[in-house]
């Protein structure tokens, strides 16, 4: 898997528009708002395996043409927000191809047994002694 910033710019697509929030009349000039778009069945980076995985964990983040979508408009600068947006699309595909460890089942040893049921005993004991006090 060569998953790297370099190797995925190569397979995304960006689209530019103008972003909300800070910046003033910058705002209505720049288009720094960066729209990422990814081709997960089209890309060369992974296996078809990997691709069937992709697209089974990312199904929520697929648009109607069936691409993953990121979108970044924190930053000023167009460049910044690529740069994040790439990041983002990097993090995401790294922790969608990570399997999750497989759970080992465990018993319960005998001396916790053990010390549970010694517990019990004292403590139905205790409650034992408080009738029998009171029952003058």
């Amino acid at each position: 898997m060569n998953l790297t910033k370099s190797n995925l710019q190569k397979e995304v697509t960006y689209k530019t528009s103008r972003s909300g929030g800070k910046g003033g009349q910058n705002v209505n000039k720049v288009s720094s708002k960066v729209e990422l778009l990814f081709n997960i069945n089209g890309s060369e980076l992974f296996t078809e395996d990997e691709k069937v995985l992709l697209s089974e964990k990312l199904q929520n983040r697929l648009n109607k043409d069936g691409l993953v979508q990121v979108i970044c408009d924190e930053e000023r600068s167009q460049y910044l927000n690529k740069e994040k947006a790439i990041e983002r699309l990097v993090l995401l595909l790294t922790r969608a191809l990570q399997k999750p460890k497989v759970r080992k089942p465990t018993k319960v040893s005998k001396a916790v047994k053990a010390a549970r049921l010694d517990n019990k005993k004292k403590h139905s004991a205790k409650k034992e002694n408080r009738k029998i006090n009171h029952s003058d």
